[in-house]
């Protein structure tokens, strides 16, 4: 009968003990620092002349910034879209048993890797000079019908091409690492169960691969926004090269590269708060909370301490 009596006794104890928290000084200090690093650098942005807000505010929604915003969204789309179709294809042949197929999509990887993007520009910019027409038919006979190259592929055309090309070459080692990722024990068990290929990679492989190509291919489709910026050397009226044309004639460079900033920020959030969606929608049954989770599970921490001293004190001043 005495190990209730001192089970009572040390839950006595423990309950009597008082809890004191860790103190991190550090974490104040560093906290304190930061936040008059920022106050300072909000301070500058305010207070300095030089930075013309006035005219950041005339030219962010001038039509020519516009239409550049809206040309820079267009070459993104044709890069990404004809880039990532071109990829995967390439990483389906380097993962095929066909020497060939893996050799030549080796190579084609290796090559637009190893060239910068401005030169790919320039050369495709300049392909009449290799080539006067392009001709359709039969391979290595007559020729059924004959186009002027200059006809064929202007500067945007050019500019669409050379940024797909370059894209597809990081985009086929996006997808082929996540191709990679993925366990193939469980290829191996639908091959068992008589599943036919194509579905397998479209309804078993592809969904998980999926989770290791999102954050990659996000990151290169924002940096490819940043990337549309080289085509200014076509004359191309992007964002970058409309910005260049405006101070060119008022003069105001800083203020217009702050227009080119504020509207490469918004494009970039944009891709950013959808990659996250993207990504939640494929991350799907993960063990690891989502940062959603995570919000709800401070919320519903925040709200059981503000309700315990409610419970404490009612407890204590109702009747016993």
């Amino acid at each position: 009968m005495t190990a209730p009596v001192v089970l009572e006794e040390t839950t006595a104890e423990s309950a009597a003990l008082t809890v004191v928290r860790a103190r991190h000084p550090g974490r104040w200090i560093a906290g304190a620092a930061v936040a008059v690093l920022l106050a300072m650098a909000g301070n500058a942005l305010v207070t300095n002349p030089a930075w013309d807000w006035p005219v950041v505010g005339e030219y962010l929604f001038h039509p020519s910034v516009l239409h550049a915003v809206l040309f820079t969204v267009e070459l993104t789309g044709l890069g990404i879209a004809l880039g990532f179709l071109l990829g995967t294809v390439l990483a389906l042949m380097r993962l095929s048993r066909v020497p060939l197929l893996a050799s030549v999509a080796w190579g084609y990887v290796w090559l637009f890797r190893s060239v910068p993007l401005i030169l790919q520009l320039l050369f495709w910019y300049n392909l009449a000079a290799l080539y006067k027409q392009i001709s359709f038919g039969v391979p290595f006979g007559p020729a059924f019908l004959s186009v002027g190259t200059m006809d064929l592929i202007g500067p945007v055309t050019a500019a669409a091409l050379g940024l797909a090309l370059h894209q597809a070459a990081y985009a086929a080692e996006i997808v082929r690492g996540g191709f990679l990722s993925v366990d193939p024990g469980q290829l191996e068990a639908a091959a068992a169960l008589g599943i036919p290929r194509a579905r397998q990679i479209l309804r078993i492989q592809l969904p998980q691969a999926m989770r290791s190509i999102v954050p990659a291919a996000g990151n290169e489709i924002i940096g490819l926004v940043k990337g549309t910026s080289v085509v200014y050397i076509m004359a191309l009226p992007e964002l970058f090269y409309q910005v260049q044309v405006i101070y060119n004639r008022t003069g105001r460079v800083i203020a217009m590269l702050l227009v080119a900033a504020i509207w490469y920020l918004v494009l970039t959030t944009v891709l950013s708060v959808g990659q996250y969606y993207v990504e939640r929608r494929f991350g799907r049954g993960l063990a690891r909370p989502g940062p959603s989770a995570r919000m709800r599970r401070l919320r519903q921490a925040l709200a059981v301490r503000r309700a315990a001293p409610g419970r404490a004190g009612g407890g204590e001043g109702g009747p016993r």
